[in-house]
């Protein structure tokens, strides 16, 4: 029976799944270790596929019924009731799961021959659970030596649970660059392994970490290739997750509404599941997309129940993030709104060092809410600080976008025409075509007739997805164009799709036509043979 419901959700049937363990639940009768596996398998579909609170009461009777016999499941059951409680933005249950310790034989020793680095290989979700413990405690140096076992055990090991937990806590401890070379790790593993329940989860997270550093088009490539793995393993809160992933990436571009359209899906699986942050970070993607559109008391309206106290209140994990938004939101858009705790909330946050762009953004926020005569000197130890950081061109974008605008508004055009160039190049260069439009509008504000929006599309690609373009439609075959930028030909397909995405085109023969069109203008257009 268990085998059967194993079966069941491998192949992305929950409701099947939820069936038998039903029958298995029945059948195991007084046999604790069979309840215990019983509950874990129940609180691990719903996880997946229904309200995360029924999900979180599965797994705490799981760690209950696995106490002083499997040490290990108790550790899997008390990590995934903190994974419920984090999705329910339950901050109470999810330090409780934390904080309560896994089953441990009667006299309290450890679980005999084990190390304790085979240990963190084995099960790494105690090392997890114990970092994030001091990170909701706001202790980051305190979580990054409990989380030490865990990342020093990711360099031995190819076990994707392990990669994954270890990239997760690489991300929340602020090392961005470590988080996506663990978690594609943990892809590439889970991949040859044929780990699929595993695939939507890892996808998530190296998403997540790719929009951190500002790296838009693999965010959405592993996004969609996210939501299409959780499709198919029937996991809908998972699908939900990618879904607001998408709604971030597109709060940038918006073509089509698709921010919107992600934004909706997400919150359709999302209310009745009680995903609360899913449904904040749909909120937020759509609120950063009001901001890219210039409608920013609309995206103050939306953000302002989010993030102060209420019953509307978003995650407690998304707090910090949407700080900025509201802070620009509300000050463009000339509320009569204070702001000041807000920026003073911020300011605790950077100070804690998790977030490499949280300093740069901080004095961006003191120079939006500032005195006129202390701007421009925040606004240029925004940059300074940004340029140390070299962290998200994004962000480094949107300060000098601000600052540019502050700059036009006091008719000190020439000034105001170099911040904003600058920020248009850096909006072009990751993706961000709706704020690029922003700033184009912004520029021709001031006078400038280079500000045109008719510039060629090809120079939006980056240099390495210009090469990729320039072979493929001169006739190369994608392993081909492998071969000669020693690429391997999947990160070759990737680039492929995003050169797609951007250009409009579908084909390999509109890309040719496209480019060829493009070298004929660029000669001068005369026709000749």
């Amino acid at each position: 029976m268990f085998r059967a419901a194993e079966r069941a959700r491998r192949d992305g049937q929950t409701r099947r799944a939820l069936a038998l363990l039903v029958a298995a639940r029945g059948a195991a009768g007084d046999n604790t270790p069979l309840r215990a596996r019983a509950e874990l398998l129940r609180g691990l579909l719903l996880l997946g596929d229904g309200p995360v609170a029924d999900a979180h009461q599965s797994l705490l009777l799981a760690a209950e019924s696995s106490e002083g016999h499997d040490v290990e499941g108790a550790e899997q059951a008390l990590a995934a009731a903190a994974e419920a409680a984090w999705a329910a933005g339950d901050l109470t249950a999810y330090l409780q799961s934390l904080e309560r310790p896994a089953g441990h034989p009667a006299d309290g020793t450890p679980p005999s021959g084990r190390t304790e680095n085979a240990s963190t290989v084995a099960t790494p979700w105690g090392a997890f659970r114990a970092g994030m413990r001091h990170v909701v405690l706001v202790d980051f140096a305190r979580a990054a030596r409990e989380m030490e076992p865990l990342l020093a055990a990711a360099a031995r090991t190819q076990q994707p649970h392990v990669l994954l937990y270890a990239g997760r806590a690489a991300l929340i401890l602020g090392d961005i660059t470590a988080a996506r070379r663990l978690l594609g790790r943990a892809l590439a593993v889970a991949g040859t392994d044929g780990v699929s329940d595993l695939t939507a989860r890892i996808l998530e997270f190296l998403a997540y970490a790719e929009l951190r550093a500002g790296l838009h088009h693999q965010a959405r490539a592993h996004a969609e290739e996210g939501l299409r793995a959780a499709r198919r393993l029937g996991q809908r809160n998972f699908g939900a997750q990618h879904h607001a992933l998408l709604a971030l990436v597109f709060s940038l571009v918006d073509a089509d509404g698709a921010t919107e359209h992600h934004g909706e899906a997400a919150l359709a699986v999302a209310r009745p599941h009680g995903l609360l942050q899913v449904s904040t970070m749909a909120e937020w993607a759509r609120a950063r997309a009001d901001l890219g559109h210039g409608r920013a008391e609309q995206a103050a309206i939306r953000l302002g129940p989010l993030l102060r106290p209420g019953p509307r209140r978003g995650h407690f994990g998304l707090w910090m993030l949407a700080v900025p938004c509201l802070v620009e939101a509300t000050v463009l858009a000339g509320l009569d709104d204070d702001v000041t705790d807000m920026v003073d909330l911020y300011a605790g946050w950077a100070a804690l060092g998790a977030d490499a762009q949280a300093t740069a953004q901080l004095t961006r926020l003191r120079a939006l809410t500032a005195r006129d005569e202390d701007c421009d000197a925040l606004y240029q130890q925004a940059l300074a600080e940004h340029e140390a950081a070299a962290e998200s061109q994004f962000e480094h974008a949107r300060t000098l976008l601000a600052y540019g605008m502050w700059l036009r508004r006091r008719r000190r055009l020439l000034e105001a025409r170099l911040q904003l160039r600058a920020a248009l190049v850096g909006f072009e260069h990751c993706g961000a075509l709706l704020w690029e439009k922003r700033a184009r509008s912004e520029l021709r504000a001031t006078g400038d007739s280079a500000a045109s929006d008719d510039a060629s599309a090809l120079g939006r690609l980056t240099a390495q997805q210009q090469r990729v373009a320039s072979l493929v439609s001169s006739g190369a075959t994608n392993r081909e164009v492998a071969t000669r930028l020693s690429l391997s030909p999947r990160t070759v397909d990737h680039h492929l799709r995003n050169i797609f995405s951007q250009l409009g085109v579908r084909s390999r023969v509109e890309l040719a036509l496209l480019m060829n069109g493009e070298q004929t203008e660029r000669s001068g257009g005369s026709g000749k043979a």
